[in-house]
């Protein structure tokens, strides 16, 4: 069995996922391909993740590939999980995840307003007939708010109490419910927000007013067969149980998936067996020495479950209790500290273990190049790491 070891993944990381200053990129969506996907679940993220990457590149631009170009879009997809996607990654998405995550919505929230009696009749047919009404609003209007449809829409505004009788539950209307499996199925969009690049106050509009009608539907194999050839080029070789998280699926559909590609099984440095796409073994070079200013849930670091050989022995300071990562400072394809903007601005950088003083400089420069990224705006991470926590206390 041929090896790869954990120099040339972290080469193939540096290089692949644009960290490297050699092939950094000044498109926005080309940053985005290089990953895959966004991750998004923090709004700042997105912007934070394609400033790593970036060259001379301002929150403004990646606005206008959200906005304007509309080249870059927002939706849930694997792990019922917040992401950016290329716009042309769509049909792949939403067959291989967004239509199956939209049946299990709709059937765990027919399950709560059945057990609420909350309605009278068919639960699952009132739940659809209600999501029709929500979009023939949504396409009426051309844009609006979840607040503007819960008083368009009044069936939006029924009541329940998911966890009747805990002292942390209380009843909630299901605005939040329609919208989230309307976009799960692809026929509603999350638009521009309502503030800043911060803000996750989106406004919803119709798919086929925001999306490209070139948008052509692919067959649920075919698309979960390009997803994970996508994933194996930025992020193998990986084991398999890496693949299996990061989709969010069974062994099953991911070994399905597989079937279609034509792939190698490599040797690992920490003992474990590998996937990588059979034409992609040849080396890569290792670039320059590197440094990078990494975001709360950037998609690197999120890529994959087994992070032993990048992340070292720093996963208690970086990581939340529930698997989250907060912001990071890596060097040379590897986690070297945390750092995190503090209520004046300022941004504040930590190393866990030695640096040369070429590390420390590139890191300096880096510090810099994110300060100027944020200029006046402020962003607390969604999810609070230990060291974060610490360096703004």
């Amino acid at each position: 069995m041929p090896s790869i070891d954990t120099a040339q993944r972290r080469a193939r990381l540096a290089t692949r996922h644009r960290l490297a200053p050699a092939v950094r990129s000044t498109d926005p969506v080309e940053i985005a391909r290089s990953l895959v996907v966004l991750h998004a679940t923090d709004p700042a993220t997105v912007y934070l993740s394609i400033a790593a990457r970036g060259v001379d590149l301002t929150p403004a631009d990646v606005q206008q590939a959200l906005y304007e170009d509309r080249a870059l879009v927002r939706l849930l997809a694997m792990r019922r999980t917040m992401f950016v996607a290329p716009t042309e990654l769509l049909p792949v998405l939403q067959s291989s995840c967004c239509d199956a995550l939209a049946r299990k919505q709709r059937k765990t929230y027919a399950q709560f307003l059945a057990k609420a009696g909350a309605v009278d009749g068919d639960v699952s047919e009132w739940l659809i007939d209600v999501e029709n009404e929500t979009h023939a609003v949504v396409l009426e209007r051309g844009a609006a708010t979840g607040l503007e449809l819960g008083k368009a829409v009044p069936r939006l505004q029924t009541k329940v109490d998911t966890a009747p009788g805990k002292s942390y539950s209380k009843p909630v209307g299901i605005t939040t419910w329609v919208l989230v499996t309307l976009g799960a199925e692809g026929r509603i969009v999350r638009g521009r927000p309502g503030g800043g690049w911060t803000s996750s106050s989106y406004t919803w509009v119709p798919a086929e007013k925001w999306l490209p009608p070139t948008l052509s539907a692919v067959a649920a194999a075919e698309a979960r067969t390009e997803l994970v050839r996508q994933w194996l080029y930025a992020f193998g070789p990986a084991p398999l149980s890496d693949l299996k998280w990061w989709t969010g699926w069974t062994v099953a559909e991911v070994r399905s998936a597989l079937a279609g590609i034509d792939t190698v099984e490599v040797d690992l440095d920490d003992g474990t067996t590998g996937l990588v796409l059979a034409d992609d073994l040849p080396p890569v070079a290792t670039p320059d020495p590197w440094a990078a200013l990494l975001p709360a849930l950037d998609p690197t670091p999120m890529g994959w479950q087994s992070r032993d050989w990048f992340l070292g022995p720093h996963a208690p300071a970086l990581f939340d209790r529930n698997g989250n990562v907060g912001p990071t400072i890596w060097a040379d394809g590897r986690i070297v500290g945390g750092w995190a903007q503090r209520a004046d601005g300022e941004i504040v950088a930590r190393l866990l273990e030695d640096a040369t003083t070429e590390t420390r400089a590139l890191i300096d420069a880096e510090v810099a190049r994110l300060q100027a990224f944020y200029g006046e705006t402020r962003a607390i991470p969604r999810f609070r790491t230990p060291l974060e926590k610490e360096l703004t206390a």
